[in-house]
């Protein structure tokens, strides 16, 4: 059963939303009537389609709700609700890569078939980013979902998006993505960065360095031994 999310702040068009989805056997999670609310409930709940109200009465709009979307949960479709066909609704739906929209007032014929054609697309990027995510895998290594070190380009990566990093910082990811959730001792760690030993708190102040620049404690420090860089995937 598909799960769906409902952003809307208008009583009696969610009710009527709900009603045709749950009649044909679509999975309503929750009904969300505020923008800053919908920020932070949705990533927690992870839908398969948030229908969102562009305009709603918030200090944060739906347009503004979609555009984090985007980034916290790009495999989440959303889909614009608006009582308005026109150039600026469409330049939403195109910044905020939303599935597309609804115009008011709803119609059950009209629901449904925008949401066949959704979930048809969604069926689609998911088999292509499995493939996309087969290859990469094949020459990186995943930290988390969205976090992987490429071992050829020598890169980080979040979201498919190139993290700027220093040689040095990319030095010790390399060096500890060649043996993910093992530790490295800080001997070697060194030797890769500088080539040559040094003292534990030179090695210590760059990898504080490189966590504040991925802004993810991904790395431990063992005790006695060295570090290692935890793989959730």
């Amino acid at each position: 059963m598909h799960k769906i999310v409902i952003v809307e702040d208008e009583l009696i068009a969610a009710e009527y939303l709900k009603q045709v989805l749950q009649n044909n056997h679509f999975e309503v999670l929750a009904v969300i009537d505020k923008g800053e609310r919908a920020l932070r409930r949705i990533p927690k709940l992870n839908p398969d389609i948030v229908l969102m109200d562009i305009m709603l009465k918030d200090h944060i709009s739906g347009s503004e709700v979609a555009l984090s979307l985007k980034h916290t949960a790009p495999d989440i479709a959303v889909i614009f609700l608006t009582a308005y066909s026109d150039d600026e609704m469409i330049d939403y739906a195109v910044e905020s890569n939303s599935y597309g929209y609804m115009i008011k007032p709803y119609d059950e014929t009209n629901i449904l078939t925008t949401l066949k054609i959704t979930l048809a697309r969604l069926k689609e990027n998911k088999q292509e980013n499995t493939v996309q995510m087969t290859q990469k895998k094949r020459s990186s290594v995943y930290i988390t979902k969205y976090l992987y070190f490429d071992m050829e380009k020598k890169r980080l990566f979040q979201h498919n998006k190139e993290l700027p990093l220093g040689s040095k910082s990319l030095a010790i990811l390399e060096t500890l993505c060649k043996q993910p959730n093992v530790t490295v001792s800080s001997e070697q760690l060194s030797l890769a960065v500088w080539d040559e030993p040094k003292e534990n708190r030179m090695l210590r102040t760059q990898i504080s360095r490189l966590k504040k620049e991925i802004d993810a404690d991904i790395i431990q420090n063992v005790k006695g031994l060295g570090y290692k860089i935890v793989c959730e995937v």
